[in-house]
């Protein structure tokens, strides 16, 4: 019997076995990987607030970016001038309230637009310098005069944005008309003092002589023409005082004088213009013995205007009154009353504006004259009238007028 002997094997290490090994690299895998995971978590965690930084930056300027729209928006819905933006092709992009106003509402493009308007904006947009245009404002609104001016706010080979600046300078445009007209006028008031000046002298003489023809004690026929001459010269020096009374206007002479006398004048200074013109004068004379301050003259050219004015609306013949009356405390009042054919209502708050007439070939001066005559006399001159019923001045001055 043979006897067995045991093998025997040296232990292996622990580090060297392969599972302890494999365990080994898990092990410094797993750390590794979880070294890498911190890295990349502290990595998300500085990109999340990196952006959380950026998305309020960014939400800060569009917050900004909106301001300042909303702003821009106000100023251009502001602007006291109209703002056209064009784009290339025609479009329009933009046109404030201004713009609406004065170019009107809807404008899409250029083909919109009236065509006188069209040619100013490219005559701008081609000089570079301010044009001018009368336009019809919308909805029957009026007229207006505008000014165009081009900026240019993109320009290259594909791309040309225009910007439009349309003003309205209509009252520029009233002012300088004006002025234009005042100059005028200035030349024509010159030119008529002078030429009143120069007439003046030689109808004096005429009326002179007028005067000795009447005295002549005449006959017929030729009695009756020197009265016509006479209606003629008075009614002509009317019209040149009307004229220097007018446009050369200095202060009254006033001085004491009995206003009846003045009435007394009338109807003997009238009564060939009566005869002339068909008319039946009556003159009513409650104020003899009043006296008040006053230029006689210029209170005779009023009592004269008034009654032509009469004498030219009654051709076919009437009747004019004139009646004088104490009115005491309350001065004194002289009342010119005709037949003729009244005066419309339309008219009457315009009768005494230098230049109205409702008379054809009149120059409209005589009322003017009256109602300048009548303030200078710290007076008021009033009008009374229907159509067909005649007409009825009211003059009325102080008896104390033109006291210092």
């Amino acid at each position: 019997m043979s006897a067995s002997i045991p093998l025997s094997r040296d232990p292996v290490p622990d580090g060297d076995h392969p599972l302890a090994r494999a365990f080994a690299s898990f092990t410094e895998a797993a750390g590794s990987l979880e070294r890498t995971y911190g890295l990349l978590q502290a990595q998300v965690i500085q990109l999340r607030q990196e952006l959380e930084i950026t998305n309020r930056d960014l939400a800060k300027s569009l917050a900004e970016n909106q301001r300042i729209r909303e702003r821009l928006k106000r100023i251009l819905e502001g602007l006291p001038c109209g703002v056209l933006v064009m784009e290339p092709g025609g479009q329009i992009s933009t046109c404030n309230p201004e713009g609406e106003r004065l170019l009107g509402t809807g404008l899409h493009d250029m083909g919109s637009l009236l065509p006188h308007l069209t040619a100013a904006l490219e005559q701008a947009r081609a000089t570079g310098e301010e044009s001018e245009v009368a336009i019809s404002l919308p909805a029957g609104t009026g007229a207006a005069w505008v000014a165009v001016r081009h900026a240019w706010l993109e320009q290259d080979h594909e791309r040309s944005t225009s910007v439009f600046i349309v003003r309205d300078v209509s009252e520029g445009k009233r002012l300088e008309q004006e002025r234009e007209q005042l100059r005028r006028q200035q030349a024509l008031v010159e030119m008529s003092a002078l030429l009143a000046h120069e007439i003046r002298n030689p109808l004096g003489s005429l009326e002179l002589f007028a005067g000795l023809l009447a005295e002549a004690n005449l006959e017929g026929d030729n009695q009756r023409w020197v009265e016509h001459v006479q209606a003629g010269l008075r009614a002509l020096s009317a019209t040149v005082n009307n004229v220097l009374h007018l446009h050369n206007t200095p202060l009254p002479e006033r001085a004491e004088m009995d206003i009846g006398q003045l009435l007394d004048w009338a109807y003997e200074f009238l009564l060939p213009l009566a005869k002339q013109a068909g008319v039946e004068l009556q003159v009513v004379n409650g104020l003899r013995g009043i006296v008040i301050r006053a230029d006689r003259h210029r209170l005779e050219q009023v009592v004269l205007n008034l009654a032509l004015n009469a004498f030219r609306f009654m051709a076919g013949g009437g009747w004019l009154s004139i009646r004088g009356e104490d009115l005491e405390a309350d001065g004194v009042e002289i009342i010119v009353e005709d037949t003729g054919p009244g005066i419309s209502p339309d008219d009457l708050p315009r009768i005494f504006q230098a230049g109205f007439s409702t008379r054809p070939g009149s120059c409209g001066l005589g009322l003017a004259v009256c109602h300048k005559i009548v303030e200078q006399h710290k007076g008021t001159i009033g009008v009374e009238s229907r159509p067909g019923c005649g007409t009825t001045f009211r003059l009325r001055l102080p008896v104390a007028s033109g006291a210092e």
